[in-house]
């Protein structure tokens, strides 16, 4: 079974950066389409980004974050990043990473934005930007 850990969520002033981490164990990490997840208060949970499996050269985004946020992956090191830049009051929320089984292009083969094709999810960090 695939684990998957969130961190480095926390307080951040408008226009802040900050970067999240997801720290897998278990199995392997290559084998997995790794997507960050949002639940904002008062709204459903929404699809914030996709990085394919492998070498994770294939990435998507939500149109609302495109250009502020970058999805990477380190499979040596078993852990997926979303750095988070210019950040909104409306990025506030608790953020968690999901784990499917998919090659590089899993991300544009697939609807990644549904959370119903993950097998795996992390337990969330909570980002909260405000001045």
């Amino acid at each position: 079974q695939l684990r998957l850990v969130e961190s480095g969520g926390g307080l951040v002033q408008p226009g802040g950066s900050l970067r999240l981490s997801c720290a897998a164990s278990g199995r392997t990490l290559d084998d997995y389409a790794i997507s960050w997840f949002r639940r904002v208060p008062g709204k459903e949970r929404e699809g914030v980004s996709c990085i394919g499996g492998g070498d994770g050269d294939k990435t998507k985004s939500a149109d609302s974050v495109k250009g502020r946020f970058t999805v990477s992956r380190d499979n040596a090191k078993s852990t997926v990043y979303l750095q988070m830049s210019d950040l909104k009051p409306e990025d506030t929320g608790v953020y968690y990473c999901a784990a499917a089984r998919g090659s590089s292009g899993y991300c544009h083969g697939f609807p990644w934005e549904k959370g119903a094709l993950y097998d795996y999810w992390g337990q969330g960090t909570p980002v909260t930007v405000s001045a």
